[in-house]
Formats: C-alpha cells, structure tokens, sequence
C-alpha cells in the first residue's frame, strides 16, 4: 500500500478548498495581505500538487493597499459548475471596501475575472450547486450573544447573475454548547441528505471540524452525535500536529472520500513559524454521518489513485526567465513596477523605495514561504548603498516582527525587529563588490551567514530564537516567508540592488 507524508502543502497554505473535475482536483487557500493572491493548485491524486496559477494576479482586480498585517484575502471557496469555476472569498480590513465576492473562470490557472461583489455580512463564504440546479451561499457572522459566538447564514445564489437572492436563513450557530467561531462552512448533498460541515473553536490549539446534516438544504440542522468529528485539541501542545480544522471534503471518481484541512507543526510547545499548511486525511461514511480517521497523521495511506508526481521545482532560482517564478509573492498591490528580470539579465534587480519591511505599504521585497523546519536560504548580492539605504535576505512574519541580513552603506548588519522594535544584534565590515547572504534554520533557530567569496561562509552573530516570527508571538494568521528587499528608508531613491540567485532547500 502506497504512503503520503503531511502536509501536502507546506508552507502558510491555510483554510483549503478544493474540487474535483473529471480526474483532476484543484485547490485554493488564503493569501491574506499576500499579492499574487489566491494561489490555485492542481493535483491528480490528492498527494502531489503544483501551482498552476493565482486567481487574483492583476493589480486592478482587488485593492490591497494598505491592508494590515493578516488582513486582506480570507478563507476563498473553489467550485466547479457547468464548465465554470466559481471562487468566493472575503476582503477584510480593506481601506477602499471590505467584504465578499466571487470570480469566474472557464480555466482554474487563469485568467479570472474582476470580483464581483456580494451582499452579506461577517467572512467565510462559500458557494454549493445543487443537484436541483439551485445554488446557495453560505457564510458566517458574530451575533454579538457572547464573545466568539457566531452564526452561519444561507441564501440562494445566482449563477447568471452572480448575486445572492431569496430570503435569509440562519442554519446554524454551532456544534457544541457555548461553541466559539462556528466559521469555514460548506455544504454537500450525499445520499439524499444535506451536510454542513464547518469549523470551531477558534483556528488556534481548540480547532475542531464539526459536521450536522438536513433533510432540506434550509434545515433545520441536527448536530452529529459524534462531533467534533475531527480535533488534536485534546492532544495538547506536545502533539506534531496541531490546530487542526477548516476541512473541506473531495470524492475520488471511484467513491473514495478525503477531507483537505489545515494544521500546524509545531517547533516547540505550540509556535509555528511555519504557519497554517494544508493537510490531506480519509474519511469514511457510517450510519449517514463522515466519520475522520480519529486523528491527522503526519504519514497515512495513500489514495486509491494512480500516483502522478509533477516536475520538481529547481532548488535555486537564477533569474534567468522574462518574469518571476509564481512562487514569488509581494507585500499588498504593486502599483508600479519596482522589479526587473530584463534591466541586468540574469539578475532580479530590485529598485530602492522609501516604503520599508515595517509599514504598511508595498515595499520592495519578493518572498517566498518557509516550508521546512529545518531548510537553508541563500543568495548573492550586488549592492552599493548610500545614506540610510539597505538591501539584503529577509525572514518575514510582518511589519512589527521580522528579521533581516542587510548590506548598508556602513557595512554588514543583522537585526531584528520585535513588537516594532528594532535592535542591531551583528555587524560586520562589508567590502566593495557582490556579497553572499544566508539563513539556516534549525527548529525555532535561525543562523545568519555571510561570504565574501562564492562558498566560504561565516556566521554573522549568534542564533536567532525564531519565537518572534510565530503567530503565537507576533499575532496575525501567516507563517514565515523568506525573500529579497531593498529600500530607501524613507528617502525619495535612484539606487537599485542586484541579486544574481537565491536558493532554498530543506536540511
């Protein structure tokens, strides 16, 4: 029998939808503040999953600007209906507008449409097509009873017009009593029966799915006797795997069934510098209710599908291409150009601006997610700087938690910020000419490096306690990314730095 290791999707992939069309599955997770945004991923056997595009990969599609930290694309929902993809999300905390809208597709790998917005209140939507040929809309909303408490509301859903229409219905307010953040909602009709499967208790330690199922799609819901039907929270914080929840469920073409979810992987006690990843775990069916495995394995069986692995993605990424890789994300909408593949080829030339890592603008900086507890980043750089000017490698949580490698015009400085504090921990004098710049992570350490010549690597200060790069620590719902910056510190720029190549492997 055939094994898979979890996650499937390492990395911050969190609060996963995914659908099946034919014999092939797509997959979309949250990008937050995050641009491109709303990454699609495609799979033929529910193991193996390349990027195959983002839905929200156009400037003018979303307002992204000024976003905080962890706010911005929350929780999308991926369906497929009629030859078209449906996709459903929330934009929270967005200085131009907030809330819900959907976006089309007749190709999950793009190009997608602009949002159209959607009515409704609170976060979570989600979209579900009926055998009837009705379509309906969930999402979820605090009632304002007690602290957490919310509800999980219902309407119709028109394909054509893609609005929501018809009467409200209030479906559900939670599985347990004084349940907390009943959130992440879908909906399926299995054998006659509607299902409506969503989270609780909170996307931390206490996460939990729980499932309740109707003869009618409006209710009246019955819990399942067995919720919650899937949690680690009585595992406690020692577990590998933790902050299990936000499922959604998938059926193979030969009847088999799996539920995508997230989950985290602790370093130590419960901080996750990794972030929120996408997990892979069987489900079966017993007297009209799914029913989990009992718990999330970091390996398990296989799916009964012909295994189907894609190309592996090159370890070191040499700029040699006419755009960068998908892979690459920024900091909120680039409203201009501040990057180059073509002005140096053979070189990522990032041009020097006043927005730095610790506001809340679109700095010059590219990153790509932690993905190992234990990986290796480098990257040579040519950079001259002047007054106040910098660029180097940056491991990145958010604006007020972040650590960087930097060359500035008086040398090598490693530094850290934490609760938006910045402190100097290492320097070292820098000479004219390129410089190598690393980071080695060994669980919650980080250890900075540099090199003067190609391979002869020194340590730059001691190891950082990576603590500060958790959502535990810092807040927010992301995990770690690992990228390139440059910036002006405030001052109008001219400068640019050049990066010849960046590398990132597990140890």
């Amino acid at each position: 029998m055939r094994r898979f290791r979890n996650p499937v999707l390492p990395g911050c992939h969190p609060d996963p939808s995914v659908c099946r069309v034919g014999d092939d599955f797509y997959l979309v997770t949250s990008t937050f503040e995050w641009f491109p945004g709303l990454p699609v991923h495609h799979s033929r056997d529910l193991v193996h999953w390349r990027l195959a595009g983002h839905a929200f990969d156009r400037p003018e599609q979303l307002p992204l600007d000024g976003v905080p930290a962890s706010g911005g694309l929350y929780a999308p929902t991926l369906r497929h209906h009629d030859g078209t993809f449906y996709l459903v999300c929330t934009l929270v905390d967005g200085p131009e507008w907030s809330g819900h809208f959907v976006m089309t597709a007749r190709d999950p790998a793009g190009p997608w449409s602009d949002p159209v917005r959607l009515e409704g209140d609170g976060i979570d939507p989600s979209l579900f097509f009926d055998d009837d040929g009705r379509a309906w809309c969930t999402g979820t909303r605090p009632t304002g009873r007690y602290a957490g408490h919310t509800e999980i509301w219902l309407r119709e859903f028109d394909p054509e017009s893609l609005s929501l229409t018809g009467e409200e219905h209030v479906i559900w307010d939670g599985a347990l009593k004084g349940a907390i953040w009943s959130e992440g909602s879908h909906l399926y009709r299995v054998g006659g029966r509607y299902y409506l499967l969503t989270a609780e208790g909170g996307t931390a330690m206490d996460h939990a799915v729980m499932v309740a199922r109707a003869d009618r799609v409006t209710g009246p819901y019955e819990g399942s006797p067995r919720n919650p039907v899937l949690t680690h929270r009585h595992l406690g914080a020692g577990h590998p795997i933790v902050g299990v929840g936000h499922a959604d469920l998938v059926e193979t073409p030969d009847g088999e069934w799996w539920m995508v979810l997230l989950a985290m992987r602790p370093h130590h006690d419960d901080r996750c510098a990794l972030g929120r990843e996408t997990f892979l775990a069987p489900l079966t069916w017993e007297d009209g209710w799914p029913v989990a495995a009992g718990r999330v394995e970091a390996e398990d069986r296989a799916p009964s599908l012909p295994e189907h692995r894609w190309p592996a993605v090159p370890a070191c990424d040499r700029f040699d291409g006419p755009e960068l890789d998908p892979s690459w994300v920024m900091l909120r909408t680039p409203r201009e150009r501040w990057w180059s593949l073509t002005d140096r080829p053979g070189r990522l030339r990032l041009r020097l601006r006043p927005d730095g890592l610790d506001g809340a603008g679109n700095p010059s900086f590219v990153g790509r997610r932690q993905q190992h507890r234990e990986f290796a980043a480098f990257t040579a750089l040519d950079f001259a700087g002047g007054d106040g000017e910098e660029a180097g490698l940056a491991l990145m949580q958010n604006g007020d938690f972040h650590v960087v490698l930097a060359v500035t015009d008086r040398g090598l400085r490693l530094a850290k910020r934490e609760r938006g504090v910045t402190t100097v921990l290492a320097e070292a004098p820098a000479r004219p000419g390129g410089v190598g710049l690393g980071f080695e992570a060994h669980g919650r350490w980080y250890q900075a490096s540099y090199a003067r010549r190609p391979g002869e690597w020194t340590p730059l200060g001691d190891p950082i306690d990576g603590d500060l790069l958790t959502s535990q620590v810092a807040g927010g719902f992301t995990g770690v990314l690992v990228g390139l910056y440059a910036t002006s510190n405030g001052r109008p720029g001219t400068n640019h730095a050049d990066f010849a190549w960046f590398e990132y492997a597990p140890l």
